[in-house]
């Protein structure tokens, strides 16, 4: 009998330690010993069934997770998932971020930021053979990456069929599996309530990604849909979406020990990555961004610093920075004093002794694996090349780039149209067109442009995009003051700073973008054949690298099996289950020292300081002292928990996903790692570990006693 990849994948997973991995559902069933061993109380098959409970009621925002928790379509995630919602409603006049924000009737709900979307997954099915198929199989480069596309497209095209669906491809196992996922893309999408930055952001960047931590990252989106139940643009008719299931807030809060887990969709993790992709982004790629993500938040804070309306425009975009600039720094500090590199290479070198051992091993695997090293130094040298390009274009002309491509792209019929150009993109496209102008200000703009470009432009010339230089008209050796007279120029000649401008272009033909004398237009027409070249090169050196890490990974696959060790694909934003316990640690960032497992509210008054980071509400802080409690105290703690630390492996993507416990109660949010167990997006240590949940009787006892939120505890069933 023939046997999936997958399959052999699972028949390994038997021997995974409980605490890692990020799991797809249909996988669970697999591993139901230690499911049952770490305490789930639930049937592990109940968990494959994205239509049954609990995972009917698990949902993507396309960057966090989230879990409807009322059957009116009432979605709770992360206060950093619904922040840049908040800054958009924001002005200097109604600071929604240092206030907070409650709508008491749905009338009084807000729109979300542009492009905001609930997708509900309902479906999702194996179709490599369809993606590669033997046709498929025989080509090589870019020819073979068209012909992916070209398959992928019509199997989307399928399944999109039914209306106000949005169907992708996920690769899986570095492009040697593909699935399609099938999600309800819910359009109208309402924020309902997230408290003060003095709690959904306490501690702010300086306690991001540490322990012990008293945030309560906790927000709320409502769905909305048209009065038949359909998936609809923002319409004020609109009605309120009606979930199949939603969660339930458990009844007993957890303690440590009890067993949890987090349904999510995880972003990206790295483990099965090739050496020299470790050292790539440890030596080169993680420095650089730190470097320009230092550089870009300091530019914001100069540009916006006597001006509040600006400052609240690019909120979402510091926080945003801020997470990933220290992530990066934590990441690169906990591989400094490590043996990773020196793991995976021995890893990767046995795998590859492993293959030549074995004539026919060797005749199927060793050329693929010693081309995807060949071919991913080539990718890594190009991402070196480019680095400074990609900061260096001002956003508008961005923008121009994407409507040129998007009227040409129209010429044609849909099927044959680039990925992102069909009509099933224009609904997420015109939103964030139209929605720029609420985060963005020109001088600020600018700023962040003109610094990238002086280092752009201070590289060798053949490093350069000649395309660019012409079209903003700037030459390698001009100084600061000229580049800055260049980019003074193309910004002044523009008009898509103006919302209704900028959106009218979407619906122009090539010949409208050719004839105008807009600047930013005029130097996207100017560089799109060069784009163009570059897109084909890119594809070419995309389609031979997916063919060889494909062969890669099913050498890798094969090898782990007859070690008898797990093989579970990375993280790629579907869904995922992984499952632990709550605990603290005896391991330490030092290796010495101890953390609790749960901080309380006696943490927020010794933190607060009444400024900056630090600076709780005071109704919640006369709370705190008067120990108004009520049920939402801990019976052993005797106090409110606010977090709690548990052995789940997480990434980024999964911020706000539903802490369950054994039952399938909603405990929590998780929203952190710690910052020394964040490198375990390349290398899992289980001693160290741990992710951070916000406690849902903090929440609670917030939305109560605090903001006095009784209208969404009715409609979640507290009160």
């Amino acid at each position: 009998m023939k046997q999936t990849l997958l399959s052999l994948a699972i028949l390994a997973s038997l021997s995974a330690h409980a605490d890692e991995g990020m799991w797809m559902p249909q996988q669970l069933p697999h591993i139901a010993k230690q499911l049952k061993a770490a305490g789930l109380k639930l049937d592990p098959a109940t968990l494959t069934r994205l239509t049954d409970f609990p995972m009917g009621a698990i949902v993507s925002l396309g960057g966090c997770s989230a879990s409807f928790v009322s059957p009116q379509g009432l979605v709770i995630t992360n206060h950093h998932c619904v922040y840049n919602s908040v800054a958009v409603n924001a002005t200097p006049q109604r600071d929604l971020l240092a206030d907070g924000f409650l709508a008491r009737t749905m009338a009084e709900e807000l729109p979300a930021a542009p492009g905001s979307r609930v997708f509900v997954t309902e479906d999702v099915a194996n179709v490599s053979t369809r993606v590669i198929s033997p046709d498929v199989a025989q080509l090589t480069g870019k020819a073979r990456l068209d012909a992916m596309e070209k398959n992928q497209k019509s199997l989307v095209a399928e399944c999109e069929k039914d209306a106000g669906y949005r169907c992708t491809i996920a690769s899986f196992y570095g492009g040697l599996e593909f699935y399609r996922i099938k999600q309800l893309e819910i359009r109208d999408v309402r924020l309902v309530h997230a408290p003060p930055s003095g709690i959904g952001k306490f501690g702010g960047d300086t306690d991001n990604w540490m322990w012990p931590r008293h945030t309560g990252d906790y927000g709320f989106y409502r769905a909305y849909v048209s009065r038949d139940g359909k998936a609809a643009d923002y319409a004020k008719d609109n009605v309120p979406y009606r979930p199949k299931l939603w969660l339930k807030i458990a009844q007993d809060g957890v303690k440590e020990g009890d067993f949890v887990m987090a349904l999510g969709y995880p972003g990206r993790t790295n483990r099965h990555r090739l050496p020299s992709e470790v050292a790539f982004a440890f030596d080169w790629n993680y420095p650089a961004f730190v470097k320009a993500s230092g550089e870009t938040l300091a530019i914001i804070e100069r540009e916006t610093k006597n001006d509040p309306a600006a400052h609240l425009k690019y909120a979402g975009q510091i926080a945003s920075v801020n997470n990933y600039y220290k992530n990066r720094k934590g990441m690169i500090a906990s591989y400094a004093g490590s043996d990773i590199f020196a793991r995976k290479t021995a890893e990767h070198n046995a795998l590859k002794a492993w293959v030549n051992a074995n004539p026919q091993r060797k005749a199927e695997f060793g050329a693929d694996i010693e081309a995807a090293e060949t071919l991913i130094a080539r990718r890594d040298a190009d991402s070196r090349r480019d680095f400074f390009l990609g900061y260096s274009m001002p956003r508008f002309l961005n923008s121009a780039r994407t409507l040129y491509r998007l009227a040409i792209e129209h010429t044609k019929p849909d099927i044959e149209r680039k990925s992102g150009y069909q009509e099933r993109d224009l609904p997420a496209l015109t939103s964030v067109i139209g929605g720029q102008d609420r985060t963005y200000d020109e001088k600020v703009d600018k700023a962040l442009v003109l610094n990238f470009l002086v280092q752009y432009n201070a590289q060798p010339v053949d490093q350069h995009d000649a395309a660019f230089d012409s079209a903003l008209g700037i030459r390698p050796g001009m100084s600061e003051a000229e580049l800055k007279g260049a980019l003074d120029r193309i910004y002044a000649g523009s008009h898509l700073q103006d919302k209704d401008v900028r959106t009218a272009w979407l619906t122009k033909t090539p010949q409208d973008f050719k004839a105008s004398n807009d600047t930013f237009i005029k130097a996207a027409v100017a560089m799109y054949d060069a784009d163009m070249q570059h897109e084909a090169e890119e594809d070419e050196l995309a389609g031979s690298i997916q063919k060889a890490y494909a062969s890669y990974m099913k050498a890798k696959i094969a090898w782990m099996n007859s070690k008898g060790r797990a093989v579970y694909p990375d993280a790629n934003s579907t869904l995922r289950v992984t499952f632990g316990n709550v605990r603290g640690r005896d391991y330490g960032a030092d290796g010495t020292g101890s953390w609790t497992a749960f901080t309380t509210v006696k943490g927020v008054v010794a933190k607060h300081t009444g400024a900056g980071e630090f600076n709780a509400p005071e109704r919640q802080l006369a709370a705190i002292r008067a120990q108004d409690f009520g049920r939402w105290a801990d019976p052993k703690l005797k106090t409110v928990p606010v977090d709690f630390l548990a052995t789940l492996d997480i990434t980024g993507g999964n911020s706000g996903s539903a802490a369950l416990n054994a039952r399938g109660e909603l405990v929590g949010l998780v929203f952190d790692g710690t910052l020394d167990s964040i490198i375990s997006d390349w290398d899992v240590d289980p001693r160290a570990t741990r992710d951070i949940q916000v406690d849902i009787r903090y929440i609670l006892w917030n939305m109560e006693k605090v903001d006095h939120a009784d209208n969404l505890l009715k409609e979640m069933g507290v009160l």
